[in-house]
């Protein structure tokens, strides 16, 4: 099966700060990181992307300022009025623009926190935000038992913004199919589902799938491994070296494939593009014109190797 460009999102974890995870940072965003810098590739990646068909934006509070960049771009183009924006809270950015801090971001997922982030996101977005994530929600934070963070979460639901959580690690799908028995008022409070899905970890297919049924959307977020499914970015790991290999036989990019195969779940009517540069737009776009090879189930990695791999990257 194929897809429709309108399917990919942009997600702006990548480019609207100085350092994260994703690999090949020193070759596609050089040194040149000020907050200048950011925000004028920022608003270039969001004028190819806009270009390409993608109406979706995800940005986050510990996105840098990520916020800022895109309410910045939505003011100088008032034509965009048919992009929607999702942001999370639960994260605040504190490495101070720094690629050598200590530490980059801390999670808080306390009824305060909610109160604080949300303001700064309505602040910035207005009535552009559309959906509102608990950012990597689990059992262990409490966030999906706390009832206080719930009624609040559903005023804000009550105003028309979708709300959900964003999920990682290797229990994601505990933390999917708890969110989805929260009930506030009777009805259901997390609608919205962002979670990492990608050929090295699929195992949040199900869960999501049930999701989907459920009527709640959902969005796959790091297609391509945080790199390690793109040009340049195989490790030597047997899943990423087998990708790149399938690609080859393909005859396209790596993460073409990628972004192809998870289009290609009939649950997952958005996947989010990592692009830095515009070229990666175009790249990335282009998998939505992709018919996806069978047999690839072979590359999934057990998720707590995954999950541990992605523990120990630097950030760049």
């Amino acid at each position: 099966m194929t897809a429709s460009p309108g399917r990919i999102g942009i997600g702006l974890a990548a480019v609207a700060r100085p350092a994260y995870i994703t690999s090949g940072r020193g070759r596609d965003l050089g040194q040149q990181r000020s907050v200048a810098d950011l925000r004028a590739r920022t608003w270039s990646v969001l004028d190819a992307a806009h270009a390409a068909g993608i109406r979706y934006v995800d940005v986050a509070r510990s996105y840098g300022r990520a916020e800022e960049f895109l309410a910045g771009w939505l003011a100088a183009r008032p034509g965009t009025d048919d992009v929607q924006v999702g942001s999370k809270w639960g994260y605040r950015y504190v490495g101070g623009w720094r690629t050598e801090a200590d530490v980059h971001e801390i999670k808080e997922h306390s009824a305060d926190a909610f109160a604080a982030q949300s303001a700064e996101s309505l602040a910035l977005l207005g009535d552009r935000l559309g959906v509102y994530h608990v950012h990597s929600a689990t059992l262990e934070t409490g966030v999906l038992a706390d009832a206080g963070v719930h009624r609040a979460m559903a005023a804000l639901r009550d105003r028309g913004v979708r709300v959900g959580i964003s999920t990682s690690g290797p229990v994601q799908s505990d933390a999917v199919r708890r969110a989805l028995e929260v009930r506030v008022d009777g009805e259901p409070l997390f609608t919205s589902f962002q979670s990492t899905w990608n050929l090295l970890e699929p195992s949040v297919g199900p869960a999501l799938a049930e999701a989907a049924q459920a009527g709640a959307r959902v969005i796959v977020k790091e297609p391509v491994a945080n790199g390690r499914l793109a040009p340049g970015g195989d490790d030597g790991s047997p899943g990423a070296t087998g990708a790149a290999a399938a690609a080859a036989r393909a005859g396209v990019p790596v993460d073409q494939l990628a972004i192809a195969v998870a289009l290609a779940q009939p649950w997952a009517p958005t996947v989010l593009s990592g692009a830095v540069t515009p070229a990666q737009v175009a790249s990335n776009v282009a998998a939505a014109a992709l018919a996806v090879p069978e047999d690839l189930e072979a590359l999934a990695e057990d998720p707590r190797e995954y999950w541990t791999r992605r523990s120990r990257r630097a950030w760049r």
